[in-house]
């Protein structure tokens, strides 16, 4: 009996054995036929016939060459692109049917035009169509235009100098046939001083590249204006004014890396005597649509200032009257000491069409010294003929006759109206 269950325990132990070396083949089979084995593609991969590659490359070829002689550039379809709509145009443009947006072009640079392996040209890109707009400034000149300034500021905070570059000059229009100009520079208020660039001889269009240099505080820097004298020199050395350039510090951003380049239209100085409380320059226009008046106070000049002028500071008072009655009223910045402000603001009042011929505008030029009382200097008021006569009734009827455009006029101050 002991042998039988030998025998019978051999048995059973042989076919574990086995069963053992059989499951263990069977893995070891599977992860290698695992190991072997791919993923069949869902779609067979699209093949280029290459007959046609060569035939696209060298249509597109001869569509680069004629294209090359009126200097555009070819318009290429990729080959992920090929197979969709396109509509015709005229001028060989295309236009892409059913746009997806969600479509990511192909990124890299492309080695050569050969390397587009089935692409072809579909139209062409006119470059002149890119090109940054054609600067005008010196071919668009305005009728009675009497010249054209062109020069750069930057501000130094640390050093407080104010460096001016004189650049040039376009279309002088002289007193006699030959123009050796020059110009002066003011930094006002101090009309005392000035910097003056090199005589140009003999020419309309001079070109200067001078710099100067002011020292001025970046505290009193935005109370400066810049003034451009620009002078004829004639053969008896007699010098004769051209124009003139008045630019303001106050509305500019001026820093150590803000180099601004400015060009300006000439004026021609009023070459009369200041009245006797000065003279006041101003725009005046009429929107008839918006139903807005629009006063651009410019400068006065020959002011007769009370007190010690460097503690004095002068600004305009600009009112809207109805019937004699007050509207409303708003006020320039104020300029420090100088009988020659300027002041380049402008402002709007609501006035509808109906009421021009009963509304006027008064303009006070007002000084103030620091703890005492405020001094009218002098004041004009321009309207219809129920309130003005003369240059101020002029200015209003220029104003109505020229809707939406600027009418500028120089006016005399009166001490009381």
């Amino acid at each position: 009996t002991e042998q039988a269950v030998a025998v019978a325990g051999g048995i059973i132990g042989g076919i574990l054995l086995f069963v053992l070396i059989g499951i263990t083949a069977y893995l070891l089979w599977k992860k290698f036929c695992h190991l072997l084995s791919y993923e069949k593609l869902t779609t067979p991969v699209k093949t280029t016939n290459a007959n046609a590659i060569f035939q696209d490359q060298s249509t597109s070829e001869i569509q680069l060459k004629s294209t090359s002689r009126s200097r555009s550039v070819p318009f290429i379809i990729p080959p992920t692109l090929h197979g969709r709509d396109w509509i015709n145009l005229t001028n060989e443009e295309q236009v892409q049917e059913d746009s997806d947006p969600y479509m990511i072009s192909q990124s890299g640079p492309r080695s050569s035009f050969h390397s587009l392996a089935g692409a072809y040209v579909v139209g062409t890109i006119n470059p002149e169509l890119y090109k940054f707009p054609e600067d005008k400034s010196e071919t668009d000149f305005p009728e009675g235009n009497i010249g054209r300034l062109w020069f750069s500021i930057e501000y130094e905070q640390e050093s407080e100098k104010l460096y001016v570059s004189l650049i040039k000059v376009r279309k002088l229009q002289p007193p006699a046939d030959s123009c050796s100009p020059f110009v002066k520079i003011y930094l006002l208020p101090d009309e005392r001083s000035f910097l003056q660039s090199k005589t140009k001889r003999k020419t309309l269009n001079p070109q200067f590249d001078e710099n100067f240099v002011f020292q001025v505080s970046s505290k009193m820097l935005l109370q400066r204006t810049l003034k451009f004298l620009v002078y004829h020199v004639d053969k008896q050395k007699k010098h004769h004014l051209l124009g003139q350039v008045i630019f303001p510090l106050k509305n500019e951003t001026l820093t150590d890396d803000n180099k601004l380049v400015i060009w300006r239209d000439l004026e021609k100085e009023n070459l009369e005597p200041p009245s006797d409380y000065g003279d006041i320059q101003f725009s005046l226009s009429y929107n008839d649509y918006l139903g807005r008046l629009t006063v651009v106070v410019l400068r006065a000049r020959g002011l007769k200032l009370q007190g010690e002028s460097h503690a004095v500071s002068v600004y305009v008072k600009v009112s809207l009257m109805n019937h004699n009655k007050f509207i409303k009223s708003k006020k320039t910045a104020a300029v420090l000491g100088s009988p020659n402000p300027v002041y380049n603001e402008t402002f709007s009042f609501k006035a509808d069409q109906t009421e021009l011929d009963t509304a006027s505008l008064s303009l006070s030029v007002l000084q103030s010294i620091k703890g005492e009382k405020t001094h009218l200097l002098g004041r004009v008021v321009v309207g219809p003929f129920m309130y003005t006569r003369g240059k101020e009734l002029e200015h209003w009827n220029e104003m109505i006759s020229k809707p939406k455009e600027l009418v500028k006029r120089w006016h005399a101050l009166c001490h009381s109206i």
